[in-house]
């Protein structure tokens, strides 16, 4: 769908809300029934707004009525004869049964075109739609109206001689008469009740009224087979999401009223001080919101009244969205996006102007979106998938996930309001109007001592101001808050300032049904977090609507149905460090404790001693931006965990477009960092047993550091220092704090506490332990990599084959640097002898685990840098050229070692690069097509542009990107495009933005380089689902992060076992030639220009992968006077048929050549496509020649003998 498509029905929608302006929406909806009907876009839902809208306006004018049910009768004329390819929903014919029972029953007032009762109920037993859903539909908001269409269609089937109906009637309405039994089981037909009632002394038995949310619970219960929510944590739950805006503001009306009636300077009082501020603002900002939206919509109505000129397309109006929601929630809405957004972007207390503007815009959306959500009080089923012994992987428990979730699907869809999406340059342009009022109103009271008077002076200033920065070189306008701001941002509690969308549920989330079902019961959530990439949206769509995703919604429901709760020892303590401001354990000080740099005497007479303070001057100055960003980011967990305290809390999960699981709440989970980890438990415990202690000795060694040992050193480890775990448990800030030189000490501090009760407990193995203890893979990426290729060496370093001490990655690689640069500090290189003796398996960690993930030498160096920095023993100023010196030494070490991976590596390198080149075969027209003479622009103009021309029509239709499925049936759609940007004009400043809605050439570069990482990021996030789905059919607590595994120290040896047979499982399929095998299905008809293939870096890599063309083939005939006539085979290659693990046969033709060693070839994608020098010249006529993508393809890499199933002997796979 284009931007302007989607620009109408965001307006459409926007008028039809509260009938803000049904007449124009009217006007909307006829344009496009012209112009796009037929078209999915305009859905049954749409009608039906339409519908209930002619209703509502005929019940509030007596005057206009006869014409709006008319318009009501005749709309439904056109969904009933399918004319415009729409089709009656139970929620159409409930509206029109409504527009009967209020104004039609009397045929002098009822409009010609109306349809009786009768043939209403005709219509719906043709179309097959259960009774029950059209008298329970969410249009009947009355339960007494409700009672009469029942009544009337009770009649209606005994004249067309229909008993089912009758029957089915009857059962309903005795249902909503029954009040539900939230724990029940459901019954078929409940028995009616009575009470008794006393009138005039007398006493009567009188029948419970009809209720029609009794009978949607009911009805909910049937239909889905599922139980509704308990409706004590329901309710709390409700609230939560419900009214957290209302509370903010109260809970902020009550403390300024507080002060301002105490009337004491008392400190500690004042302390809050942020919180008075917001008030303040909330107060100024709602008056100001409340005049602004008035004027808006009065000028649109008066400019409305104008008649544009023809040659110019009318604005998107912006007053039916600023009326959506009351100025008192837009106001707190506004004030609380804006603050949550500081430090974001690397923009030091401030944010970037476009995404402020674009996430307030969101923020309003989904707020309006939620409202529509709770409007129709739609019972929330609860999670079955999980009930009993169900078996995700067979047949039958597939197809019973698959039918649970279409039924909860069509039940969610039905009873919810239709509602659009809104654009980009909506969301700015929403978001424009809302800040800038914001920075309009939002003043603080500074107050200071005249150091020459003594005299106390105060001055008002902005809390808010618009500035610019250079970012790169490129002028980028950035919102910036005040300094004192800040500083109480930093340190002020949040606690109700948090939307509910960034805290955790307190029951289990809603079941996911589709891909934008689930998680929150009443935010809006998508199961894929798109990145702005519609297609991305659409493949996601199109396979869960064929029903591939089924286990990807089950893995999601799993991870988000795991309870926990705050470690309350844990929090108590980082509470006494967050109060004290100290720096303890990773958390940063209130202020700042690093010294600034002395400046030199000499630093304006001696250029080398100016830019050595600078660079010092400048790392210093960003330690202290980050420990201020860090503090307030503590601030908000540790409200978020004050708010939680004694709950047991759910973390609703969506994906990332490659298929990874994260949790939605952002401030307070177990992916977090070590604090965040440390604050959280498991709410279900489990005794800890023989084997559970001895897991929990282990996991504080692996907390410690200690990883690299075997299992019986680690728990020896841990009884060695026992008196010191002891000392860190009773005496965590007065004791030794041994837990505080732990790699992770706020988690080693909750093992030290749990260990100690254990301990402590008459029968340490029956202690019922909550604490997660983890199981974490060896560099994933590579295990990944060594089991796709078979790689022996490869396998033996990360941990696949069998040992008896687990082998270190990064310490072998740390080792191979080290003498390296032994070698070259003889050849007296100057870098060589400052890092000799410093290389430690920190400094290359992460360089080692992120090369399989496309690090380049640039990020391998950045990487390498902030741990040569973080040592401290090496100069700041030295810090960049040793880093540059030393990634290369590194990366060259790692392409020695995993030369299996490499190869790996670059055939999805190679096979991206090809796709992202290619055209479909429909397309190839168009890009020849010359184009049409624009005004102004003749012939001549025209022939001039030549084969340059040509060359960018065919770039222009290189939009194909790099698409996958998953072993689980996850589409995986790579969102790298080069931007189109948007100009949008705000009254803050202009704004560039991207518009997802508009097709766009795709980046090669970006979409060759990351397709390795992504790819592999899409198996690890599949071993991770298989994982979680097989300990739910066990019974097993399970959590992730990422390649780190958790469950109880008890259930260790369990999901040990079931790792290791999932991943083996997983690479025992052919997993390359299935994605080879897709590549060429999906690409079958994919052409590549010639003139795209001339680049030698590419015919290199090509020859290097064993590509070759028949010369006798068409093909060749195409490309004999190109670079790639170099492909050509020759009489000594010869033709290789193997076959697959599938069964699948494949031919590929083997040089004759000398054996090439690997090498890192990281950025060949990059320097293919930045240097213009490198391609082979292409003659005019051959840029109209085109060759079979598929045909371009490389054999896949010799695999090797190493054998998955050594795997399951593995103690150390993951440890």
């Amino acid at each position: 769908m284009d931007s302007p498509t989607q620009d109408q029905l965001s307006v459409m929608d926007a008028c039809l809300h509260n009938l803000y302006d049904v007449p124009r929406a009217k006007q909307v909806f006829e344009d496009l029934r012209q112009s796009k009907g037929g078209e999915p876009l305009l859905e049954p839902r749409i009608y039906n707004s339409f519908l209930e809208a002619y209703l509502e306006l005929a019940g509030r004018d007596p005057d206009e009525r006869h014409q709006w049910l008319e318009e009501a009768w005749s709309l439904f004329g056109v969904m009933q004869s399918r004319e415009e390819s729409v089709q009656p929903t139970a929620s159409t014919y409930a509206t029109m049964l409504l527009a009967w029972v209020r104004y039609s029953s009397d045929p002098e007032t009822a409009p010609k075109n109306a349809v009786n009762p009768s043939q209403l109920l005709s219509h719906i037993v043709d179309e097959e739609i259960p009774i029950t859903s059209v008298v329970a539909d969410r249009a009947i908001t009355s339960s007494d109206e409700a009672a009469s269409i029942i009544t009337l269609l009770s009649k209606a089937a005994v004249e067309l001689s229909l008993p089912r109906i009758v029957g089915e009637l009857g059962q309903a309405h005795s249902a909503g008469m029954h009040e539900i039994e939230e724990d029940a089981v459901p019954q078929a037909t409940p028995v009616r009740k009575r009470k008794a009632t006393t009138v005039d002394g007398q006493t009567f038995d009188e029948e419970v009224p009809f209720n029609l949310d009794n009978l949607r619970k009911h009805l909910t219960q049937v239909a889905l087979a599922r139980r509704v929510l308990p409706e004590d944590v329901a309710s709390r739950q409700k609230l939560l999401e419900d009214s957290a805006i209302d509370v903010a503001i109260a809970r902020l009306q009550h403390e300024a009223k507080l002060l301002d009636d105490l009337e004491i300077g008392n400190p500690r009082l004042n302390k809050p001080k942020l919180r008075q501020w917001m008030w303040e603002w909330h107060t100024r900002l709602t008056a100001r919101l409340t005049a602004e939206v008035r004027e808006v919509v009065d000028a649109e109505r008066q400019a409305g009244a104008t008649p544009a000129p023809s040659n110019r397309k009318p604005a998107t109006q912006i007053g039916p969205f600023l009326s959506l929601i009351k100025p008192e929630k837009l106001s707190l809405l506004v004030i609380l996006e804006v603050m949550r957004l500081s430090g974001s972007g690397g923009v030091l207390d401030g944010m970037k102007t476009a995404r402020a503007l674009l996430t307030v815009g969101r923020a309003v959306e989904n707020e309006y979106k939620a409202e529509m959500c709770k409007k129709n009080n739609i019972a929330v089923p609860q999670h079955t998938r999980f009930s009993g012994d169900v078996n995700f992987f067979s047949g039958n428990g597939y197809k019973a996930l698959q039918a649970g979730r279409l039924a909860a699907a069509k039940y969610l869809e039905e009873n919810e309001e239709w509602t659009s999406d809104w654009t980009q340059q909506l969301r700015v342009r929403i978001g424009g109007i809302l800040v800038d009022c914001l920075m309009d109103v939002a003043t603080i009271e500074r107050q200071a001592v005249d150091k020459r008077t003594g005299e106390k002076i105060s001055e008002q200033q902005p809390a808010f101001y618009h500035a610019y920065e250079y970012v790169r070189g490129q002028k980028l306008g950035v919102i910036r808050i005040n300094p004192f701001v800040a500083e109480h941002l930093a340190k002020d509690g949040m606690q109700g300032t948090l939307h509910p969308r960034h805290l955790p549920m307190l029951v289990q989330p809603k079941p996911w049904v589709n891909a934008e079902q689930g998680g929150y019961i009443y935010s809006k959530s998508s199961a894929m977090r798109y990145k702005d990439s519609i297609e991305q949206q659409k493949y996601l769509q199109h396979a869960s609507a064929l029903g591939n995703c089924e286990l990807v919604y089950a893995g999601l429901d799993v991870l988000g149905s795991t309870p926990w709760k705050v470690n309350e020892k844990v929090f108590d303590i980082v509470l006494q460090v967050w109060n004290s401001g100290e720096r303890l354990g990773k958390m940063p000080p209130a202020v700042f404790d690093v010294p600034e740099p002395e400046r030199p005497a000499n630093v304006e007479t001696d250029v080398k001693a100016k830019t050595v303070y600078g660079q010092r001057m400048r790392a210093w100055t960003n330690d202290k931006a980050n420990a201020h960003s860090d503090r307030c980011s503590v601030n908000y967990k540790i409200e978020v965990a004050r708010a939680f305290l004694g709950d047991t809390m759910y973390l609703p999960h969506n994906l990332d477009f490659r298929g990874r699981a994260y949790p939605i709440p952002p401030h307070l989970n177990h992916l977090g960092d070590d604090l965040s980890r440390g604050l959280l438990r498991f709410a279900k415990g489990k005794p800890l047993g023989v084997r559970g202690l001895r897991w929990l000795k282990i996991h504080i060694a692996n907390l410690y550091g200690f990883d690299k040992a075997n299992f019986d050193e680690r728990e020896e480890f841990a009884m060695k220092y026992l008196e010191e775990i002891y000392d860190s448990a009773e005496n965590p800030l007065t004791g030794k704090r041994w837990w505080m030189k732990a790699d992770d000490p706020w988690q080693c501090l909750g093992a030290c506490i749990e260990l100690k009760a254990a301990l402590d407990a008459p029968e340490p193995t029956a202690y019922v332990s909550h604490l997660p203890v983890h199981q974490d893979g060896t560099c994933n990426g590579l295990q990944h990599y060594a089991a796709l290729g078979g790689d022996q060496q490869g396998a033996a370093q990360v941990n696949l084959a069998v040992t008896d001490r687990p082998s270190d990655v990064y310490t072998h690689v740390a080792k191979m640097v080290e003498r390296r640069l032994a070698e070259d500090c003889v050849k007296g290189e100057k870098h060589a002898e400052l890092l000799l003796g410093k290389i430690t398996r920190k400094v290359v960690k992460q360089t080692v685990m992120t090369t399989v993930y496309g690090v380049t030498f640039v990020g391998a160096r950045d990487q390498i840098e902030r741990q040569l920095s973080d040592r401290k023993d090496i100069p700041e100023e030295a810090c960049w050229a040793a880093a540059a010196y030393l990634a290369h030494i590194t990366l060259n070490c790692i392409g020695d070692l995993f030369s299996g991976a490499k190869a790996i590596q670059n055939w999805l390198n190679l096979c991206a690069r090809l796709i992202s080149k290619s055209i479909p075969a429909e397309r190839v027209a168009s890009a020849l097509e010359a184009p049409k003479a624009r005004k102004g622009k003749g012939a001549k103009a025209l022939a001039e542009g030549g084969n340059g021309g040509a060359n960018n029509r065919i770039k222009n239709e290189q939009m194909t990107s790099v698409v996958w499925t998953t072993p689980l049936g996850l589409p995986i759609v790579q969102p790298y495009r080069k931007d189109k940007k948007k100009q949008i004009i705000t009254s803050l400043q202009t704004v560039f933005i991207s518009d997802p809605n508009t097709p766009a050439e795709v980046n090669t570069m970006k979409q060759a380089s990351a397709f390795p990482p992504n790819f592999i990021h899409s198996l690890d996030a599949t071993h991770m689902m298989l994982t979680a789905l097989e300990c739910r059919k066990q019974d097993i607590t399970f959590a992730s992060v990422h390649d780190s595994y958790w469950t109880h120290a008890a259930s260790i040896d369990d999901m040990s076992a079931i790792i290791r047979s999932t991943f083996v499982d997983l690479h025992s399929s052919d997993i390359l030639g299935r994605l080879r095998s897709e590549f060429e299905e999906r690409y079958a008809t994919h052409k590549i220009p010639v003139a795209s293939l001339s680049s030698k870096s590419l015919i290199k890599s090509l020859q290097q992968s064993g590509v070759t063309i028949d010369p006798a083939s068409e093909m060749a005939r195409a490309v004999e006077n190109t670079g790639l006539a170099s492909l050509f085979a020759s009489e000594g290659d010869n033709t290789v048929e193997t076959v697959s693990e599938d069964g699948t046969a494949i031919k590929t033709t083997r040089r004759r050549r000398k054996p090439r060693a690997a090498k890192a070839d990281a950025d060949s994608a990059e320097a293919e496509a930045g240097a213009e020098g490198d391609a082979v010249a292409v003659s005019p006529e051959m840029s109209t020649k085109f060759v079979d993508m598929t045909a371009m393809l490389p054999p896949l890499p010799k695999k090797g003998d190493f054998d998955v199933e050594t795997i399951k002997g593995s103690l150390y796979f993951f440890s």
